[in-house]
């Protein structure tokens, strides 16, 4: 049984003071789930902080983004190593880190690897735009990215990794996409890695779904066969909404745990 996953990316938001607030009121609600993961990405100012704030919950801690380099003379950058101590999670490949920070695929593989060389587990992103929507590309753009990124992994490696769906179409709009459309691009994703790491890695892939997603829509995407869990943005804010997407997520484990 795959464990659900819910990963709450706060972005460029919140203060020190909001940030130890919301987490707050998070670890009292979901602070400890047992049936699902529950990760708090928050910016790298409140990493250690917040580490040391959620210590003897359940609740793990993520970074957005990393650098390629493990260290050396990269101004501002911040790496997979430098956040080891203090998390389990590395989000790679973001729309946004892509879209706004001219990150390619192959920028996307080199922080993927750095993730992986930590010990730390990279959730990778991938989606289409909406141009690539109306061009009938979503299937070419998905597998292209997973492509790059991960053909030459490691069966380990590949069994560290979650896949996060976020078409780019449908982030921050409000606009999810419809559960069709991500059980469909979910099983072309666990298609793709069932045929170069086997049955065995693939049926163990965690696949998120992330796109203006909410405590009243995502019930209907962790009912489908092939979405384990959920990358929530502008929920993962609201205390009470995210810890309600948590305890969709700790539902579905507990439905399929018991067979329904």
């Amino acid at each position: 049984m795959r464990r659900p996953l819910i990963a709450g990316n706060w972005k460029m938001h919140t203060t020190y003071e909001q940030a130890l607030e919301l987490a707050s009121a998070i670890q009292a609600r979901c602070g400890m789930v047992k049936y699902a993961e529950v990760v708090l990405v928050p910016p790298f100012p409140w990493i250690v902080p917040l580490s040391r704030h959620l210590d003897g919950s359940s609740i793990l801690l993520g970074a957005q983004t990393c650098s390629a380099f493990d260290e050396g003379a990269y101004t501002g950058e911040v790496s997979a190593k430098m956040v080891a101590p203090f998390c389990r999670y590395v989000i790679v490949g973001h729309s946004e880190r892509r879209r706004l920070f001219g990150e390619t695929d192959a920028v996307v593989a080199a922080k993927l690897r750095a993730v992986l060389r930590n010990g730390l587990r990279p959730i990778l992103c991938v989606g289409e735009t909406f141009e690539e929507r109306e061009s009938g590309a979503t299937r070419e753009t998905v597998e292209r990215q997973i492509t790059v990124a991960c053909n030459d992994l490691e069966r380990e490696q590949v069994a560290r990794l979650v896949i996060a769906y976020e078409p780019v179409w449908a982030i921050g709009t409000g606009r999810p996409a419809t559960p069709v459309d991500a059980e469909l691009v979910a099983s072309w994703i666990r298609a793709w890695f069932r045929e170069r790491f086997g049955p065995e890695i693939s049926e163990g892939l965690r696949i998120l779904y992330g796109g203006s997603v909410t405590a009243s829509n995502v019930v209907d995407f962790l009912a489908l066969a092939d979405i384990d869990g959920a990358l929530v943005g502008g929920a993962s804010l609201d205390a009470r909404e995210f810890c309600s997407i948590v305890e969709a997520g700790v539902g579905r484990a507990h439905r399929l745990a018991v067979g329904g």
